[in-house]
């Protein structure tokens, strides 16, 4: 995606005017001695919208949001969060935010209920602590030690001190990491809720699926730069124009430079759990070439996809798939 299709595709309809933006990043730059960790970063969010930013390990995620939290100060450009300079506002601009931490070292001898009190003392019209506790689905151990609670349990009464301001703007540091299918899917309902009620939500996430089911629009760093924003949709789409992709799971093991070498198609590779991939601009010829190549070689067909790249495809096609520190 060129620079110029990311600037038309993360502009804001109705919402671009200044006065209406939670969060305005304009040519930010940040570097720790020879690394760049950020490279003149421009984007901006919406008010009462879920935006990802999304990236890599080592993308400059963590740097940019510590730096809209007035955490770190920037070298270069200019950042404002609820019309604030968060570094120089800092005082006015907190009580406005919600933090949510990756980590979730708050009181360990504290009961979960007492750490909410005390956080709820910070403001002057708190969130009621013990609705907050039955929110997240943490009433029935309000009276446990934040130290023998599970690490999904941690990351729920994290969720919950991040509400007890009642912010208006939300930055979430991978929020459901280490919780089960069912608070994951719980904590999703509250997100979509609270954007229901206007906060506005920025949250790093390295789990596609979640980024597609909640943001109104993605943005992906990589090497500190931004090089890609769009609507989920709009990403998946966009990669998928002239490319479909044929995927399958057969057996036994197939050689993928002979699924290479089928007419339609454009590439193939072998995926994790005996899973192949197929690009191809001409799906319905592929589909014939593949079942009868399958039959020809008496490979067993167990499943078949036919559709546009996921968002997590186009996330790895755009970062690559080499592990990151």
């Amino acid at each position: 995606m060129s620079k110029a299709n990311i600037r038309a595709s993360g502009a804001l309809s109705g919402a671009a005017a200044e006065g209406r933006r939670a969060i305005v990043v304009e040519h930010l730059a940040k570097r720790y001695g020879e690394r760049a960790a950020v490279r003149n970063l421009s984007f901006s969010v919406g008010a009462g919208e879920i935006f990802a930013l999304l990236g890599p390990n080592g993308a400059g995620k963590t740097t940019t949001v510590e730096i809209l939290e007035g955490y770190r100060t920037a070298d270069d450009g200019r950042v404002r969060v609820l019309g604030l300079d968060p570094h120089r506002d800092a005082a006015r601009l907190k009580p406005r935010l919600g933090v949510m931490l990756q980590q979730d070292g708050v009181y360990p001898i504290l009961r979960a209920r007492e750490v909410l009190e005390l956080f709820a003392s910070f403001f002057t019209a708190p969130e009621d602590p013990m609705r907050l506790l039955e929110l997240v689905g943490l009433t029935d151990v309000a009276h446990i030690r934040c130290r023998q609670l599970s690490g999904g349990q941690k990351r729920r009464l994290a969720l919950a001190l991040a509400l007890v301001g009642k912010p208006r703007l939300l930055f979430l540091d991978e929020p459901t990491t280490g919780m089960d299918p069912q608070a994951r899917r719980a904590t999703w309902d509250i997100l979509l809720g609270l954007k229901a009620q206007g906060t506005t939500i920025l949250l790093t996430t390295h789990f596609m699926d979640e980024a597609e089911r909640l943001a109104d629009r993605v943005a992906i760093l990589d090497h500190g730069e931004l090089i890609a924003l769009d609507t989920p949709a709009g990403l998946t789409r966009g990669q998928s124009t002239t490319t479909t992709e044929i995927r399958f799971s057969a057996a036994p093991e197939l050689e993928t430079a002979a699924l290479a070498r089928l007419p339609a198609a454009r590439g193939a590779r072998a995926e994790a759990n005996g899973g192949y991939s197929i690009e191809t601009g001409d799906p319905a010829a592929l589909l014939v070439e593949l079942t009868t190549w399958l039959r020809d070689t008496g490979a067993e067909l167990h499943e078949l996809r036919v559709g546009r790249s996921s968002l997590e495809e186009v996330f790895l096609r755009l970062t690559g798939k080499e592990m990151r520190e």
